[in-house]
């Protein structure tokens, strides 16, 4: 299956990389700058890309992204400490970020010929992010297959929709995934704050899956009382 993967360059998206690489036909990563603080994630995809052996397509969508504003991630808002809960990670939502992503990817995909759109949504998002949950993706197809009928047919790949972080990462160490050469945090610091929503998820998935974490964390023990107290 020719598969093009969406990476931001994160743990989720890399590893994601790799498994289609391992298992079907890599043709190549799409990321996309929408404004985000934490943008040096790309730079991480497009070393992916580079060691994978394989087009990296940076999409510039800053010019939309300005118009979804409101997020912790685009505009001057605090990104939250603490572990994912609905009532403080929502601010890290971008209206329809997904939804856009999509479906530029799938356009992209025809016209490479590609047979499938890889993301690397997880079980983790559902309750967070409306458009990762496994009704948005079941639509969202059925609207692309419309969209292209009678000109492609392209598949939209989630393997890790219905799995915990935890997992992602056990299957990321399959296939030899660097972890150490993604990013996750949304501060966008010099090294993982180990204190945002997202470090803390990934802190946690490490030490549920069993595998060495090989991040370098401002606050590398931070994760443990949040855990704790939740």
């Amino acid at each position: 299956m020719k598969t093009l993967v969406i990476c931001s360059g994160g743990l989720d998206s890399v590893s994601l990389a790799y498994k289609v690489a391992a298992e079907h036909e890599l043709v190549g990563l799409i990321s996309f700058d929408y404004g985000q603080r934490h943008k040096k994630e790309v730079g991480y995809a497009a070393r992916a890309a580079e060691r994978l052996g394989v087009p990296h397509d940076l999409i510039d969508m800053t010019a939309i992204g300005a118009f979804l504003s409101g997020s912790a991630l685009t505009d001057d808002v605090d990104v939250p400490d603490g572990h994912y809960a609905e009532d403080n990670m929502k601010v890290t939502v971008v209206p329809n970020r997904n939804a856009i992503m999509l479906a530029v990817a799938f356009g992209v995909a025809a016209a490479k010929d590609a047979e499938a759109v890889a993301t690397a949504v997880h079980g983790g998002d559902h309750f967070i992010y409306p458009d990762c949950r496994p009704g948005f993706i079941e639509a969202f197809q059925k609207m692309q297959d419309a969209a292209l009928e009678g000109y492609a047919d392209v598949k939209l790949y989630t393997p890790f929709v219905h799995v915990p972080k935890s997992e992602i990462v056990v299957e990321g160490a399959k296939v030899n995934t660097p972890f150490a050469d993604t990013w996750s945090c949304y501060k966008g610091g010099e090294k993982h704050c180990g204190r945002c929503g997202t470090c803390v998820e990934r802190r946690e998935a490490f030490h549920l899956a069993g595998v060495e974490d090989p991040t370098e964390y401002a606050d590398p023990d931070y994760w443990k009382s949040v855990v704790e107290a939740s």
